[in-house]
């Protein structure tokens, strides 16, 4: 899985479009907001989890040791 922290903006947004959608039967939304939860609490461990690297590379960087190697990866490199 290639997967960036910029792609779950993208996953986020089109289940927005999806729950919009105007057209969707009493079923369909409630299929589409019970997918809507899960996607949000993966969601939510990707973003814990980038921040817990964040803060590594802050202390890291606090204690004079190179903080890149614990930033998470965007884009396929290292910011």
């Amino acid at each position: 899985m290639k997967n960036k922290l910029s792609d779950l903006n993208n996953h986020l947004f089109a289940q927005i479009e999806r729950l919009s959608d105007e057209d969707l039967k009493a079923e369909d939304i409630d299929r589409e907001a019970r997918r809507g939860e899960a996607i949000v609490a993966v969601a939510d461990q990707i973003i814990r989890n980038a921040r817990l690297q964040i803060d590594a590379a802050r202390l890291a960087s606090e204690y004079g040791s190179d903080p890149t190697p614990y930033l998470p990866q965007i884009e396929g490199k290292r910011q």
